[in-house]
């Protein structure tokens, strides 16, 4: 017959203790760990902490001389630290850059510059009427006359203007350029435009960007040669010199690109009669970066130029217009030279206003140093650098009052 074993055992209480107590065990070492974990104090962080030098100066340990000096050598350490990492800081907020200049290979058919010339001498002496001599006489020195002697203090002229007197009595170039060859091509005034500057009445050859003459080769006999006549018999007898007027004779000339107003006066060199002055120049195309890594002018998407009065933007430009505003603010008129349709100043206003304002008015940067809030450079800029002109003794002698001007591109 079948047998069932029936089997129950009985578990004490005390046998589950023992399990308990090992539980409470595992509890209680956890929290040392995190006791151990967050130190109380600074020593016991110093004592545990991987920090070069911090376990010896701020330890567990008596005071002595020891720790003073572990003391002294982590704080100069973290000072220094500091230091370098401000330095870094501050440099990266500057923005830093590098100037590279990568030379290229010349076009093969280069645009030639314009050339601006000047006479010294702003008024033809024998294109001088009576009412000029009483208008212009604070402006050129010459006492107020008329042709016969007599003081002219009592007659009634007519209100000057200065656009007229510069176009009428300044040089005329047909008359001073007695031979002009570019590139071996004869060339005349017909090729010259005219431009007033601070010396009056001026001329530029190659002046218009849309048809600029090319320059296929450098050296001597592919650029612009003329010879000229100062004229030096018109020049005005100087009873003392002003801002308006010099004892210098010759021609000042200056080279620039088509987009850049001639500023013949500052930028210019001289050119003395009778030598034979020769000048080469180079080109340089400077990229400028745009802010906040450069201080250039933002280039501006509108059609209309930046500048009233000039087709595109150069430091010369907003020079002359910083100038113009300037006299036009204290003097209420312009200069002839000046852009703008406002009144032009007459000959007494330029003596006794105009040309005091122009003198602190604006500052021209030079190529080696930062420009002025006022005339910041543009994104872009060709400037034509010419090298130091000299002068040559030909073997035959040139005329009193002859200059001749080989200029050389490229060289």
């Amino acid at each position: 017959m079948p047998i069932e074993i029936v089997c129950k055992i009985k578990f004490a209480e005390e046998d589950a203790k023992p399990k308990e107590k090992e539980a409470g065990d595992e509890q209680s070492l956890l929290g040392a760990a995190r006791g151990a974990a967050a130190p109380r104090d600074l020593a016991t962080f110093a004592s545990t902490s991987t920090l070069h030098g911090l376990g010896r100066a701020c330890g567990p340990g008596p005071h002595g001389l020891r720790r003073t000096l572990w003391a002294l050598a982590l704080l100069t350490s973290l000072a220094a630290f500091l230091y370098q990492a401000a330095g870094l800081a501050r440099g990266y907020l500057t923005r830093p850059h590098l100037v590279a200049m990568d030379p290229a290979a010349p076009a093969p058919v280069a645009g030639f510059p314009a050339v601006t010339l000047c006479n010294i001498n702003r008024f033809r002496h024998s294109a001088l009427s009576d009412a000029d001599i009483f208008h212009l006489a604070n402006l050129t020195g010459l006492p107020p006359k008329d042709r016969d002697g007599h003081r002219a203090a009592g007659l009634r002229y007519p209100e000057p203007d200065m656009v007229d007197i510069l176009n009428r009595t300044g040089h005329q170039l047909a008359d001073m350029l007695k031979s002009c060859n570019f590139s071996g091509h004869h060339c005349s005034a017909s090729n010259f435009s005219v431009v007033y500057t601070r010396y009056g009445k001026c001329y530029t050859f190659n002046a218009d960007p849309q048809s600029s003459l090319p320059s296929r080769a450098g050296g001597m006999g592919s650029g612009l040669e003329i010879m000229l006549d100062i004229q030096q018999e018109e020049y005005l007898p100087i009873w003392r010199e002003t801002n308006e007027t010099s004892f210098e004779a010759g021609i000042r000339v200056q080279i620039h690109s088509q987009e850049e107003p001639p500023y013949i006066h500052q930028l210019g060199f001289g050119v003395s009669p009778g030598f034979q002055t020769f000048v080469s120049c180079q080109e340089q195309r400077l990229t400028y970066l745009p802010q906040p890594w450069g201080n250039c002018r933002a280039e501006s998407g509108l059609r209309e130029p930046e500048l009233q009065g000039y087709s595109a933007y150069s430091v010369s430009a907003c020079r002359l217009r910083c100038e113009k505003e300037a006299v036009l603010q204290r003097c209420h008129c312009r200069m002839v030279h000046m852009p703008g349709n406002e009144t032009i100043c007459p000959p007494n206003i330029y003596i006794e206003c105009a040309d005091h304002t122009l003198g602190p008015c604006c500052l021209l940067p030079s190529p080696a140093s930062p420009s002025p809030p006022s005339s910041p450079p543009p994104p872009s800029a060709v400037l034509l650098i010419a090298l130091a002109p000299f002068l040559l003794f030909s073997p035959w002698t040139l005329p009193p009052g002859l200059s001749l001007i080989p200029y050389l591109q490229g060289v």
